[in-house]
């Protein structure tokens, strides 16, 4: 695929897309041509983030993400990206809410005879879409993108939005107008997004700006490298979590929620499955959703993220351990992320916590202060799915090898999974993934996939108290580009399915999970353990402890043959490295070097 900056035009699709997606992408100009980038010279440097943008494609991407990007990365010029960041997508929230006012607006003036008011707030709202005051609406933003006023104005448009919508009150970006943003360039990224729709019917029905928003949020999680894991979990990674817990119906919560990738993720999930169909259709996602963030721009970010998905959800904004906003939650599904090892969390001023059941964390580790708190928050039939570091399974400093045995003994842990390395933007520590159920005697059945009507379960449940699932998919995945590695939707599959086929289920494909119908271990990949096994080990839960090593293929040659065989062919070529070096001997003596 062309850069946007090779070939002059963000209006290429790519092969393959027809008219109708065309339409729907609506990067094109309003008179129909393509439309010219803006005029900014891109640096060397702009040229190869673009040129990494493109390679680091962690599966958001159907083409024309890229495109986009690439042209707005270039306009980033020496800006930080993480101020970027807010500065880029603010101005996409701004055109996605206007958007849809404008399809609406249009729709009332042809209504007028009916009584309708374009100018209604409540016309609007009846319809779920934001109400846009008129100092906000794109069309007098785009009108004015190369006046140097532009930056006042569009803080003022961000401004208006919160005043007549207090649903977003506090949430959009309003520093627009700060001397350190470039004006100009401010104005050529208002005319980029000017040539794309992104929440008229058509673009929301396809999910144009969920796609846009979700690959810039990879891109720049890449560019700001550690810090980027702050606010994004890579997809795959995501998705993996969704499918082993699967979230079709009840409280989700996730108590480091990020820019709420893990909520977003959940209902797309309900979305796919939904009646079978696989296809998303008009499902409505049955589920409640609850999230902290501690960091107010990415909370800021969370909230625009769910919005521009529809997705209501209350998000909080605040410290998790020292001011949880939900302290009476109980969740039937639990999501988490959480910053791998913090020091600095505060442990020493909660040492009476309730919530500290299984053991006091240690004041220099949040590690099992996080599992801790979601174990307190779950429902007595929920079930928590979250990454955590490698070191979380076999640590025994500072008490916390009592806590994970205390876990263990309880029966909480359900299934453990090695990941493969560099999945991560934020860090290279190796990562797992941990699965506590608070009843690993029952499996409830999800309206929408193998229940009835009335939501009676028409899968079989297996039994699975006093054992864990170990899974090592170190193996797995591919490389996404230089520095980063991705999981498949086929390595996925195949997790998911074999947990599914472990606790019993039936609606795992065959083909997923290789060919089989029923759970059984497999050396170097997956063993069901029991906790007598466990405790031999020390309570220590790396799955490289119990699933073992791959087997190898008995080649039918009998063992005595086989050394007799290897023997003589090991004395072959020792006669011949004594003839080469007999043969490098002299030829150093010709040389003069000769002993």
């Amino acid at each position: 695929m062309r850069s946007a900056l090779a070939s002059g035009s963000i209006g290429d699709l790519p092969p393959g897309d027809d008219a109708d997606d065309t339409a729907a992408h609506g990067v094109r100009s309003p008179s129909g041509s393509a439309a010219p980038p803006p005029s900014a010279a891109a640096s060397p440097a702009a040229r190869r983030r673009s040129r990494n943008s493109r390679e680091a494609d962690d599966g958001a991407t159907v083409g024309f993400e890229a495109q986009l990007w690439a042209t707005a990365d270039a306009l980033r010029n020496n800006m930080d990206a993480a101020e970027y960041k807010h500065v880029v997508l603010g101005l996409i929230f701004l055109k996605y809410i206007s958007d849809a006012f404008e399809e609406r607006h249009a729709q009332l003036e042809t209504e007028r005879a009916q009584g309708a008011d374009p100018e209604d707030p409540d016309e609007y709202r009846r319809d779920a879409i934001f109400w846009v005051p008129p100092e906000a609406r794109w069309p007098h933003l785009k009108a004015q993108a190369k006046q140097p006023g532009i930056g006042q104005l569009v803080d003022d448009a961000m401004a208006g939005i919160e005043r007549d919508n207090p649903a977003l009150k506090g949430v959009l970006p309003k520093d627009y107008a700060r001397p350190a943003l470039d004006k100009a360039r401010l104005g050529q990224l208002i005319d980029l997004i000017s040539n794309i729709k992104v929440g008229d019917e058509a673009s929301r029905a396809k999910d144009v700006l969920g796609r846009v928003y979700e690959y810039f949020l990879s891109q720049f999680a890449g560019a700001e490298g550690k810090k980027g894991g702050e606010f994004y979990t890579p997809r795959c990674v995501v998705k993996l979590l969704v499918e082993m817990i699967e979230p079709y119906h009840g409280r989700v919560y996730d108590p480091c929620c990020g820019s709420s990738g893990m909520f977003v993720q959940s209902v797309e999930f309900i979305r796919a499955h939904s009646n079978g169909n696989g296809n998303g259709g008009r499902a409505r996602a049955d589920i409640s959703i609850y999230g902290q963030e501690s960091n107010y721009t990415t909370w800021r970010l969370a909230q625009m993220n769910l919005a521009i998905r529809g997705i209501d959800g209350q998000i909080a904004q605040g410290d998790t351990f020292h001011s949880d906003r939900f302290p009476d939650l109980k969740a039937d599904f639990i999501l988490a992320n959480p910053p791998f090892n913090i020091s600095d969390w505060g442990g020493e001023r909660l040492r009476d916590d309730p919530r500290w059941r299984y053991g006091t964390p240690p004041p220099g580790n949040a590690n099992f202060g996080w599992v801790q708190h979601m174990v307190h928050h779950l429902a007595p039939a929920g079930v928590a799915g979250f990454v955590l570091a490698n070191g979380s399974m076999s640590s025994n400093q500072s008490g916390e090898g009592e806590i994970r045995k205390a876990l263990v003994e309880a029966d909480l842990v359900d299934c453990m999974i090695a990941l493969p390395g560099q999945l991560s933007y934020s860090t290279q520590i190796p990562a797992c993934l941990w699965f506590l159920r608070r009843d690993k005697s029952r499996l409830p059945s999800p309206a929408g996939r193998g229940a009835g009507s009335e939501g009676s379960a028409s899968r079989a449940a297996t039994d699975r108290r006093g054992q864990v699932l170990f899974i090592d998919a170190r193996k797995l995945g591919r490389m996404a580009d230089r520095t980063h590695r991705e999981l498949t939707d086929a390595d996925i599959a195949r997790i998911a399915g074999t947990y599914h086929l472990w606790r019993g289920e039936t609606h795992v494909n065959p083909e997923d999970v290789d060919g089989r119908s029923a759970y059984e271990d497999i050396p170097g990949y997956c063993k069901s353990a029991e906790l007598e096994d466990i405790r031999k080990h020390g309570h220590v839960l790396t799955p490289g402890r119990y699933v073992g090593a791959v087997a190898q293929e008995d080649d039918g040659e009998p063992f005595a043959d086989k050394m007799q065989r290897l023997t003589a062919q090991l004395r072959e070529q020792q006669a011949e490295a004594a003839m080469l070096d007999a043969v490098i001997a002299a030829n150093l003596r010709e040389l003069g070097y000769g002993g």
